[in-house]
């Protein structure tokens, strides 16, 4: 028998580059699983416990490599399990191919069992190629479209097989006539930099500024090197939008660290005090965290023109990768000799990192969550991968952790879905599988998948080179981050019937399935934890019971802020009296020290 259509359907993403598929099997697509058994010397079948975690995981995938991530789902409900994690990747930027199952074509039409208008459902997630295939002569060309779309525009694409097309016979060859596509595969990234003119206007609006703020997202990566020379010319300070967290060192005095709501104090006031803003492969959203509108001249890089100057009534924008480009636009650049801000800036950050771990020991019932966090970078080994998941675990990974370019470090940045802290690690560990990976995670979204997933790192980490995967749970039975937006956005107090949740012990579960475990209750017990979790042979769970009305304080609080944090107050809030106690101590903090 010769080859079938879903055979040739994996060899072509094969010759893609296509090394590994995360998916979940259903008879809609039957002829692709039969097929991946011949195929498994070549490519990799990650079967995740839920098609979403699938989408979340190549999401991860693409995001660890920059290559292609590819999932795979049947028809009907496993394609629109699909859906919230390929929005992740959509939102954030990342070049995802879903695979999809469809009914027979035969029964397309008719009302039949899982038919669902496929195309439809996926036309704005995947809106820059989704592709229902109706012949096997398509297969080719929409395998290789596919791949180089999702590249080259950094989005999701999709592919729908009906499953009685991929039964089918191959054509790997369409026959030389009219109306037939004859592709090849393979991509080639770009090198694309500005005109020189607009690199010299670039320049002169930079060479004008005094008080020159960077900030820079995760389209600058790969370019520390340029940012830092670049920084030093402009006496600059350099911020960090959530998805760049790796893209300079926090050890470097001029880095502010994290902006926004996640974000700290010396960004705030590297926003609040400047005249000149560079933005380098970013699109922060939030813009009450940017100067205020004529405050600041703007200069903008982006690979990509459509986030050009949305952000920020920019004065010029660039289109431009963030490396190739400053290569060009740092011999332009004067040297400024007046370093007043800058030292002002620096002094602040010194401070700044003090009041974090001051805040981080301060006491708490039982245990500081920050604590957990400062007391990692004692710990963390410069090729570590992390992940965070939406919640207070992000509050503290955007302001606890001190990362470098050597790290990977990723989150849900723009869909700030739940769920893909423990999913991304795993990816991590598929793609780099002698590197170690840590899930921060809250106990909602390790109740709503993670503890799931630990079954599907239970199931593979034997193949695994390097085999720590460790996932800290953030353990205080509350749906902590909308507990303190109620509060603060809304007044409303504490609402224990949507927010409190059931206390589990996760490293009791993690252990039942052979994974190891710790549950800590006091802090003297948080610095044994990690040195286990790290020398550990297997995945292990980190069970850390912690004090919910911690509070993740903003970096300046509004005076709207503060009415509606005294209105959830008078409204009764069940934990008032230790809420105030620790908004009280973890503020008194910042005025002890810095500006």
């Amino acid at each position: 028998m010769g080859q079938t259509t879903a055979e040739f359907l994996l060899e072509r993403l094969h010759e893609n580059g296509v090394r590994r598929i995360y998916g979940y099997p259903g008879d809609g697509i039957n002829a692709i699983v039969g097929a991946l058994e011949t195929f498994s010397d070549r490519i990799e079948f990650v079967q995740t416990r839920h098609e979403e975690m699938a989408a979340f995981m190549a999401c991860a995938h693409a995001k660890w490599t920059g290559e292609v991530g590819v999932c795979l789902a049947t028809s009907g409900p496993g394609a629109i399990h699909l859906l919230n994690g390929l929005y992740d990747a959509k939102l954030d930027h990342q070049p995802v191919l879903a695979i999809v199952g469809q009914q027979a074509r035969a029964a397309l039409g008719g009302s039949y069992q899982q038919e669902v208008d496929l195309q439809s459902l996926f036309k704005d997630v995947a809106h820059e190629y989704c592709e229902l295939a109706t012949d096997a002569a398509q297969i080719r060309h929409l395998v290789d479209r596919g791949h180089r779309i999702a590249l080259d525009q950094r989005s999701v694409t999709c592919l729908i097989i009906p499953n009685d097309l991929g039964e089918e016979p191959a054509v790997p060859e369409p026959p030389r006539k009219h109306g037939t596509v004859h592709s090849s595969p393979g991509y080639a990234a770009p090198r694309i930099v500005p005109e020189d003119a607009d690199l010299q206007r670039a320049a002169e609006i930079l060479n004008a500024g005094e008080r020159v703020a960077i900030l820079v997202g995760q389209g600058a990566r790969g370019a520390h090197e340029e940012l830092m020379q670049i920084a030093d010319k402009l006496a600059a300070g350099v911020a960090k939008a959530l998805l760049g967290r790796t893209v300079l060192d926090d050890d470097l005095p001029y880095v502010t660290g994290s902006i926004g709501l996640l974000g700290t104090k010396p960004s705030w006031t590297l926003m609040d005090e400047c005249d000149t803003l560079l933005m380098v492969g970013s699109s922060f959203p939030y813009s009450e965290f940017l100067p205020e509108p004529g405050q600041a001249r703007g200069v903008q890089i982006d690979r990509d023109g459509r986030m050009l100057n949305i952000r920020y009534p920019m004065e010029l924008g660039l289109v431009g990768d963030a490396k190739a480009t400053l290569e060009k636009l740092i011999p332009l650049v004067r040297h400024k000799t007046d370093r007043d801000w800058r030292s002002e800036l620096e002094s602040e950050v010194a401070d700044w990192w003090r009041v974090v771990e001051d805040r981080a020991l301060q006491d708490a019932d039982p245990i500081n969550p920050q604590r957990l966090f400062w007391e990692l970078n004692k710990y963390l080994p410069d090729d570590a991968i992390l992940s965070a998941d939406s919640g207070t675990s992000a509050d503290w990974f955007a302001r606890t952790l001190k990362l470098k370019p050597s790290h990977l470090a990723s989150l849900s940045g723009n869909l700030a879905t739940m769920g893909p802290g423990v999913p991304y690690a795993i990816a991590a560990k598929f793609a780099h599988p002698n590197r170690p990976a840590i899930a921060l995670v809250g106990d909602g979204a390790m109740q709503m998948n993670g503890m799931a997933e630990l079954i599907t790192a239970a199931k593979y980490y034997e193949r695994w080179t390097d085999p720590r995967l460790i996932v800290l749970v953030l353990n205080n039975s509350d749906l902590n981050q909308v507990t303190w937006e109620q509060r603060a956005m809304e007044g409303d107090p504490k609402n224990v019937a949507t927010q409190g949740i059931p206390d589990v012990r996760y490293a009791d579960f993690a252990k039942l399935i052979g994974l190891g475990g710790v549950r800590v209750e006091t802090p003297d017990r948080i610095e044994a934890a990690w040195d286990e979790a790290f020398s550990t042979d297997r995945p292990f769970v980190i069970d850390a019971v912690v004090d919910p009305e911690v509070p993740p304080l903003p970096p300046h609080i509004t005076l709207e802020q503060a009415k509606m944090f005294i209105s959830a107050l008078r409204g009764g809030d069940p934990n008032a009296r230790a809420m105030i106690s620790q908004s009280f101590k973890q503020k008194m903090l910042e005025f002890v020290r810095g500006r």
